[in-house]
Order: C-alpha cells, then sequence, then structure tokens
C-alpha cells in the first residue's frame, strides 16, 4: 500500500482551510500536513476540534506573494515536493482597491501554480469562485457565460485564465457558491447577525430585492470534501497533462432569498420580507447613502449587544458590503462533478440546523451575544 500524500495547504487559516485542516487529520488522510498563511495562529478564532488539528500539523506564517517565501513553503525538508497544494489563500473582502485584488488574488495564485508546475505537483486545486458567472436566475454551467459581478471575481476571473497557461501543472479550478457551516464571518453570516439584531429590536427584517433573488449555497463540509475527492481522484485517474478541470460546487436546494430568511424568521422568531422592486431599484439609485444607512442603523444595536455580553473582540458584523446589494443572481449547478467523478454531496440543503450549528459554535467561542440586558 502506498503512503499516504503531502499535502500543502496556502491560505490554511482561513474558513475553508480551518475546516479543511481538521478534516484531513481526524481521517488520516495525509501523511504530512504543511499550513501556510499570513495570519498567526494565536489570533485565528479555532474551535477546540480546529484547534487540536493544527496542533498537531505544521504551520508557516509567510507572505504568499513573496517569491523567495514560496520558494520555502514549497520545500519539504527533505528537498522533496508536496504531493497535493490547495491554495486557500486570496484577499477575500469586498470593495477593495483594485491594486489589493491583483497582488492577493491574481499574483499570489499565478506565483504559487508557477512554483507547483516547476515541481511537479500531482495536483494544483485553486478555489475560485461562481460570482465570476452573469448573474441570471437560470442556473450557470462551468462553460456559460462569463461577466464576474464582484471586483474579487475579475481578479479570481483572471487568475483562473492565466493558470490554465502554465505548462506542466496539474490543474483543477473548483468555483463554489456561498459557502455557510462553521466558522464562516462572510457570506450568509451578515443575513443571520441581523436576524439576531431584529430579535433585540423586536422589528421585521427586510432586505432588498424580491424573494426569488438566487442565493444558491455549499455547505463548508461539501467543499473541503470536494477537495480532497477531486485531488485524490485526479491522481487516481492520471489526469496529469490531459485537461484543466473545472468544477461549479453547489448543494440543490437551489437556495435563494426568501429560503434564507424562512430559517433565520425561524431560528430568531421574527418576521421578515422584501422591500421589492420600486424601493430596491430606488435604493440602487443613490446605493452608497443606501449603504450607510442601513449599516449604521444595524451597527449601533450590535455595538449595544456585544457590550451587553461583555465580547471585546468579534469578526461577525452585521455590515453589508456595496457590491452584494445589488440585484445579482447567484445561480449556479454543481452536479457536473457529480457526473464526472463520482462526487457525493453530503449536505443537500440549508436547514434551520445547519445555521443554528454555526451560532452554536460562536457562542463557544464567546463572539455571539446570547442576552439581550
Amino acid at each position: 500500500m502506498s503512503p499516504a500524500p503531502t499535502v500543502l495547504v496556502l491560505g490554511g487559516l482561513g474558513f475553508i482551510g480551518r475546516n479543511f485542516v481538521p478534516y484531513l487529520y481526524e481521517n488520516k488522510l495525509a501523511s504530512e500536513i504543511r499550513v501556510v498563511d499570513k495570519s498567526l495562529l494565536l489570533t485565528a478564532n479555532l474551535n477546540p476540534k480546529q484547534r487540536e488539528a493544527f496542533e498537531n500539523v505544521e504551520i508557516k506564517q509567510k507572505d504568499l506573494v513573496d517569491p523567495v517565501s514560496i520558494k520555502e513553503v514549497f520545500t519539504r525538508e527533505d528537498e522533496s515536493s508536496y504531493d497535493y497544494v490547495f491554495n486557500l489563500a486570496a484577499e477575500t473582502k469586498y470593495s477593495q482597491n483594485e491594486r489589493v485584488y491583483e497582488e492577493r488574488v491574481y499574483l499570489l495564485s499565478v506565483r504559487n501554480a508557477e512554483e507547483a508546475a516547476r515541481r511537479k505537483v500531482k495536483c494544483f486545486v485553486e478555489i475560485s469562485t461562481a460570482e465570476i458567472y452573469q448573474s441570471d436566475k437560470n442556473p450557470s454551467k462551468e462553460d456559460e457565460k462569463i461577466k464576474p459581478w464582484t471586483i474579487m471575481a475579475k481578479y479570481k476571473y483572471k487568475a483562473e485564465e492565466k493558470l490554465k497557461t502554465i505548462e506542466g501543472l496539474n490543474l483543477v479550478i473548483l468555483r463554489p457558491a456561498v459557502i455557510y457551516g462553521t466558522g464562516a464571518t462572510m457570506g450568509l453570516v451578515p443575513r443571520i447577525v441581523c436576524g439576531r439584531i431584529y430579535q433585540y429590536t423586536k422589528e421585521e427584517m427586510k432586505f432588498l430585492w424580491a424573494k426569488d433573488l438566487k442565493i444558491n449555497t455549499v455547505h463548508i463540509t461539501d467543499v473541503v470534501r470536494a477537495m480532497w475527492h477531486i485531488a485524490t481522484w485526479y491522481e487516481e485517474n492520471q489526469m496529469d497533462g490531459k485537461r484543466i478541470l473545472i468544477y461549479n460546487l453547489a448543494d440543490q436546494g437551489n437556495t435563494d432569498q426568501e429560503r434564507i430568511n424562512k430559517h433565520i424568521s425561524n431560528i430568531f422568531n421574527i418576521q421578515t420580507g422584501f422591500h421589492g422592486t420600486i424601493t430596491s431599484n430606488l435604493a440602487q439609485l443613490n446605493l452608497d447613502n443606501a449603504t450607510d444607512e442601513i449599516n449604521d442603523k444595524h451597527m449601533r444595536p450590535w455595538v449595544t449587544l456585544l457590550k451587553t455580553n461583555k465580547i471585546k473582540n468579534t469578526p461577525l458584523s452585521p455590515y453589508l458590503d456595496k457590491e452584494l446589494l445589488y440585484n445579482n443572481a447567484l445561480s449556479v449547478d454543481g452536479t457536473k462533478i457529480i457526473k464526472e467523478t463520482g462526487f457525493e454531496y453530503e449536505v443537500p440543503q440549508i436547514t434551520d440546523e445547519k445555521i443554528q450549528e454555526m451560532i452554536d459554535d460562536y457562542i463557544v467561542l464567546n463572539l455571539w451575544p446570547i442576552n439581550d440586558d
């Protein structure tokens, strides 16, 4: 029996990484795991299960844009190369200056992929985003029209296109829908936080646009399972050098705003609704002001709740980014990976229980306000 693969996880302390590394560790899938991140382990909000996993793998704090650092992190102690490299590193905040994305998304991906090609890595898995597709209520397949609707997605796609040209790179690109689950701080999280705020203020929670606006989802469990599945499948089926593989990741629930609001309503016992097209279009005409008003309305009670619960620091926020307030549907067909590789999703749709799991984890880490007064 051949030894388990050696694994390099770039950006491993982020949301995906803090779920992926425990998955590898608990299931004994890798013979060696090296995690690289610009952040320190001490500053990461890890739950007990995650902390145990990270305490048993090698961690390096490095700048993954710097060529010298890249060469160092790709080199194992015996000077050999890693079998699989997973690139989870990227700037994840929205509405940043384009230079930030040029460096922290595009350059980072390209330089690390070039190093992976030089090292003859068996599989390089690049985590992109489904925000690169043209906004459409119909599910986008992997060959659908590309029209990124966030600046980050624009540079993710630019990186994808460059990676496809790197000779000798054994490349798989994964394009997930909105990822949710334990450890998330973005995606659905601002809406969940808003649910807690409206539970506190006892008002109706209303969002822009119609109830059928698609916000397709995929659970973090299935994202990390898909990452490992596709790397091993790639090697076992001797795909190296044959073709570049691109797969969407999305559950079968076809999540929309109405469904998300229903779950938030159930959990917090609040009324929810939508502003509708006319009001939303008026807001879009002056979205800067509308965004400021919305965020100001939410931040005040949130700060009060945090103070009441003596929470001094939390990555959770109701802040809604302007880029995400436009009428852009995220509708994704995630079935190609099933048909071509035999992958099976374990979480077919979003549920109250899965959202409650997220909240329970925040409570364990003292990041979530339990009491009103």
